[in-house]
């Protein structure tokens, strides 16, 4: 995408970060950096742990996840930080700050 500058020169954008300028201007960055964190549950937490997960939500930069069993809630609470980690690597630390299970 190319914008004109007022000098008369073309300032070249690439389609990555004129999507994310769009999603800045309607003030949508936030909600689409959780869906898109959302969407990566079961490649950052795993095949076996997103199996037993029954919901996933956002609420306040906090991650709630609900599982289908205490005892797998149990299992996921010894590797929270570790999860909560991989992410805020992978999105930044500002998407969420916790994850509660559920």
């Amino acid at each position: 995408m190319s914008k004109r500058r007022k000098d008369g020169k073309d300032d070249i954008q690439s389609v990555g970060e004129a999507i994310r300028s769009m999603l800045n201007s309607y003030q949508l960055t936030t909600k689409y950096d959780e869906a898109t964190l959302i969407d990566s549950w079961e490649r950052v937490a795993g095949r076996p742990i997103a199996r037993r997960t029954k919901k996933l939500y956002i609420r306040n930069k906090v991650l709630f996840v609900e599982f289908d069993s205490p005892t797998m809630r149990h299992d996921f609470s010894l590797y929270r930080e570790q999860v909560l980690d991989m992410f805020k690597k992978e999105f930044g630390p500002g998407v969420i700050t916790e994850i509660v299970a559920m």
